[in-house]
């Protein structure tokens, strides 16, 4: 991101808008449009950056589809292991964690 600042409960009010805030990594905008229920648009944001953040998005959105296998692969692309969070929680601790980068 460029000079935008967000916190949390700022982006989950931008929720409310037709677009993302100007200005968000393809990330967060992926994380975006999975939150207003856009699972492919989500999915082409992610896949914009062949990066940490985006990696681990992938690897999100994977698991929300349900693709275990597919999901798993971009968890060891990122270098996490996969999520025992609800997909809630990690939606929120991806958020949170992508947001205090700035």
């Amino acid at each position: 991101m460029t000079g935008l600042t967000l916190d949390l409960k700022s982006f989950r009010v931008s929720l409310a808008e037709p677009q993302p805030p100007a200005g968000l990594s393809p990330a967060l905008q992926a994380l975006w449009w999975d939150a207003k229920g856009d699972w492919h648009r989500a999915h082409e944001r992610a896949q914009e950056r062949d990066d940490a953040a985006g990696t681990r998005v992938h690897a999100y959105l994977h698991r929300k589809e349900g693709d275990q296998s597919n999901a798993e692969y971009w968890y060891r692309r990122s270098g996490a292991a996969p999520s025992i969070l609800t997909l809630d929680e990690e939606w929120q601790e991806l958020a949170e964690s992508l947001l205090a980068r700035g």
